[in-house]
């Protein structure tokens, strides 16, 4: 298997053999598989993996995303996640072919930037809020002294008060006062779980993504004169103990035992919150490959060594791999977008699918391949929501070049390839800024699963564009974080060599290249900037997004 070789040789260049301590579990028989769970914003699910990768038995258990009580705010109860979490694990152990017994470890990878408030017996105070929450809290008192100059000078003052406004923190201390003073940790939904599972306020630094006092360049806490404990004042306390991905955070209890069938002992080790995870799933390890995810949002992202900012002030989040780096460019409410259309105007294939017994998902693969590329000059900016730099607060969502040719299938084609025109644009910052040339993407996410927005991908990238084997990369990462740390595999050159691989890869095709090249650099890569001004005026008149 030559490649398998040269990317174990080239990976183990990047992500050298680190020390672990001893994993060895205090009681019973132990096998070689391994129990990754996924807590995602859909569904909860728990995979069994073997050594090679391949999963063995999986159990998908659907959950309701969010409530919202009140407009724009998602929350959710954190105790729904856990007993989903245990219904997941129990069922898996009934259907499983292999016996919990031959389970040697855990791995739990999560959402990102939900977040709990425990007292001190980790009991939640109030429901998470959810990622996709949108209160803000506006009117912070602005970064004073020497922090408030240096931001004046370099014009990122507007930046810092939008991330003081985004912070849940500064809501929850702003509007329930009694919350925050009865907080004894403040955890990320991996925080909570891990405390369920083992008993002890330890995360792992790959699960730090949201607005919380992280250094993202060292990879734990900031330093007492750090600006973000300005942005999020609070008290260092709350937070917990950071453990690297691929190191022991705790045993599993007995009540967790119990509660899960899990072996009681079993050790959870550190694996990275869910999109850090589907790149270590992918394989996308070197520089030189780029891993899109085609989930709720859309993201391309590239593994370094080095700490860099593709957009300014916006820093590269932990990977899966210790001391690494994702930079990772976001297209918020991406691949929702098509879910989005499939709720507004996909009545039909949901009817032809019932009528026909497939997958309406088959029916969307036609509806496109109707559409030539480029959907007839039909062109879509995807900033469904709003961003923080680029695209800014202002941005709006915008489809350009109407005309009486264009169809539902015209308006979904360019769904797709106003996404695949963001996130290539993305990976030209990321580019330019890291000083590396992409020579391969893989794509994992629920779109990676559809052949048409597969052969959209390579051709508008202009690369290979390949599809894991398995659907389940973010759960494969935990898995291979999970086999580093029981010393299943000696290091993630051969863990990655062993567990990962493609199924299948796209080419570009030369012809519809050349019609995606000039409709990017000649329309789609104008649309922002000329209409910042309509979307600024558009914020003004009805309020929305709100400042």
């Amino acid at each position: 298997m030559p490649g398998a070789i040269i990317m174990a040789g080239m990976a183990a260049r990047l992500f050298p053999r680190i020390p672990l301590l001893s994993l060895t579990p205090s009681g019973g028989a132990m096998g070689d598989h391994i129990l990754a769970i996924d807590v995602g914003t859909q569904s909860i699910r728990a995979l069994l993996f073997n050594p090679q990768g391949h999963l063995v038995h999986k159990v998908r258990i659907p959950i309701e995303p969010y409530v919202s009580p009140q407009p724009g705010w998602a929350e959710q109860d954190p105790d729904y996640f856990w007993e989903n979490l245990c219904a997941a694990c129990r069922r898996l152990w009934r259907e499983s072919p292999v016996p919990k017994d031959a389970v040697a470890g855990v791995a739990l990878t999560t959402q990102r930037a939900t977040m709990v408030n425990v007292d001190r017996d980790g009991r939640p105070l109030r429901p998470a809020i959810v990622w996709l929450d949108a209160r803000r809290t506006e009117g912070q008192k602005p970064i004073g002294g020497l922090w408030g100059l240096a931001f004046r000078l370099i014009g990122l003052t507007d930046t810092v008060a939008y991330l003081q406004a985004e912070a849940e923190a500064n809501w929850l201390r702003t509007y329930q006062p009694e919350i925050w003073r009865n907080t004894h940790k403040y955890l990320f939904l991996s925080g909570y779980l891990t405390y369920r599972l083992v008993g002890q306020f330890v995360d792992s630094v790959g699960c730090q993504v949201g607005y919380i006092p992280f250094d993202y360049k060292r990879l734990t806490w900031a330093r007492k004169w750090d600006w973000k404990w300005r942005v999020v004042p609070m008290d260092e306390r709350m937070l917990p103990d950071l453990i690297p991905p691929a190191q022991e955070l705790g045993r599993i209890t007995p009540p967790a035992a119990e509660a899960t069938g899990i072996p009681e002992g079993r050790p959870l080790i550190a694996a990275a919150a869910d999109k850090a995870c589907e790149v270590l799933g992918a394989g996308a390890l070197e520089s030189e490959v780029a891993c899109l995810s085609y989930g709720t949002t859309a993201t391309v992202n590239t593994t370094s060594r080095r700490y860099v900012e593709v957009i300014p002030l916006i820093p590269p989040y932990p990977s899966a791999v210790p001391r690494a780096y994702n930079l990772e460019v976001q297209i918020y409410r991406g691949y929702w977008m098509v879910s989005w259309f499939r709720q507004e105007f996909g009545l039909r294939e949901e009817q032809l699918a019932r009528e026909r017994g497939c997958a309406p998902e088959d029916l969307f693969d036609e509806l496109v391949e109707a559409v030539p590329p480029g959907s007839m000059g039909l062109t879509l900016q995807p900033y469904w929501s709003p961003g923080l730099r680029r695209p800014g607060p202002e941005a709006k969502g915008a489809i350009i070049g109407f005309g009486d040719v264009h169809t539902r299938a015209h308006i979904y084609r360019a769904i797709l390839e106003g996404l695949a025109y963001a996130l290539r644009e993305g990976l030209e910052w990321t580019q330019r800024r890291l000083g590396v040339r992409t020579r391969e993407i893989r794509v994992s996410g629920g779109g990676s699963q559809s052949d048409a927005a597969m052969q959209i991908t390579a051709d508008i990238f202009n690369l290979p564009a390949s599809r894991p084997y398995i659907y389940e990369t973010a759960g494969l990462g935990a898995a291979i974080d999970a086999a580093v740390g029981l010393r299943i595999h000696p290091d993630f050159a051969t863990a990655i060599a062993e567990m990962t691989r493609v199924s299948q890869t796209f080419h570009p095709r030369p012809e519809t290249q050349e019609i995606y090249q000039a409709l990017y650099e000649r329309v789609y890569r104008r649309m922002y900037r000329q209409l910042r001004p309509l979307s600024e005026e558009i914020r003004r008149i009805p309020g929305y997004p709100p400042r």
